[in-house]
């Protein structure tokens, strides 16, 4: 039983962050007419997931102790809030986690240089410091920001820079696409929780800003994501730019929802409309770089 308890510590809904840009990275790779090699894909994606499930387990355990996760929280009954692991033991096992994702992102800064220190660096730094160290990112409304430039920009631009050795404009492009929509799964979190988030002073944008600020931050982001597909059609990746559309209806769905409804244990099931959209979203974009 405590294997499942752990692993529904993971999030796996929420995992789509890590292997997105992944996918979008490679497949933009194979369209800009460079060679792949694989064992880069698949250390970059180890190491991204073991990042993301890192950042997740040092969460629970943080949240917990400050207060945040609580029995009266609206979300999924966390792993350290419930008792069934104690706090040392979570931040053992993220530990272990992030140190795996060090592993795997040794040959890939061997590969990449500096650059690609610096990058796999700040991500296991920043994936602590999200609720962890003594400026969490989370608690001062940063968590957003941290989302869209490293499972997004840095994401897509490193995996495309690893397999092509250039930074390249297109991978910007698509970066802010990823992540612009997995910040979109942080916005509806935040807003969710906003509640008990402002009782132990984690001051998410939601608790800042309140709730027409998060609403315009999900709109806009929702937007910009979809807006982008433009930049595929006038650069003649035009399959790129098409496919994506085919998510359109569920991002109506969400978009509606979220703007009518208030915070509610209801925000669960579209937190994970807003995760099947991001692989979505990212499948069809990654399938039209692939077809082109």
């Amino acid at each position: 039983m405590m294997i499942k308890h752990w692993l529904l510590a993971f999030r796996f809904k929420t995992l789509t962050a890590a292997v997105v840009p992944i996918m979008v990275g490679t497949t933009l790779t194979m369209l800009l007419g460079c060679p792949i090699e694989n064992w880069i894909t698949a250390c970059a994606l180890l190491a991204s997931l073991f990042i993301q499930i890192g950042t997740n387990l040092i969460n629970d355990a943080m949240d917990f102790k400050k207060g945040a996760d609580t029995s009266e929280r609206m979300g999924p009954t966390r792993i350290t809030q419930s008792g069934k692991a104690n706090f040392k033991s979570v931040l053992l096992l993220a530990c272990f986690f992030f140190l795996l994702a060090l592993a795997f992102g040794i040959p890939l800064a061997i590969k990449g240089g500096t650059p690609i220190v610096i990058i796999g660096l700040s991500s296991l730094l920043c994936g602590f410091a999200y609720t962890g160290g003594p400026f969490p990112l989370a608690y001062h409304g940063l968590g957003d920001l941290f989302v869209i430039i490293f499972f997004g920009i840095i994401a897509v631009s490193g995996i495309t820079f690893l397999h092509s050795n250039e930074w390249r404009t297109e991978a910007f492009i698509a970066g802010l696409q990823i992540g612009a929509l997995a910040t979109i799964l942080i916005a509806i979190n935040n807003f969710r929780d906003v509640a008990g988030d402002k009782l132990v002073n984690k001051n998410t944008l939601a608790v800042r800003f309140g709730p027409k600020f998060i609403r315009s931050e999900i709109v806009g982001l929702m937007t910009l994501a979809f807006f982008l597909n433009f930049y595929w059609w006038t650069e003649g990746y035009k399959l790129a730019a098409i496919l994506p559309l085919l998510s359109l209806p569920l991002a109506f769905i969400i978009l509606k929802n979220i703007l009518t409804l208030e915070p509610s244990a209801q925000y669960n099931q579209f937190l994970a409309q807003s995760a099947f959209l991001h692989l979505l979203f990212g499948g069809l974009l990654s399938l039209g770089f692939a077809l082109v």
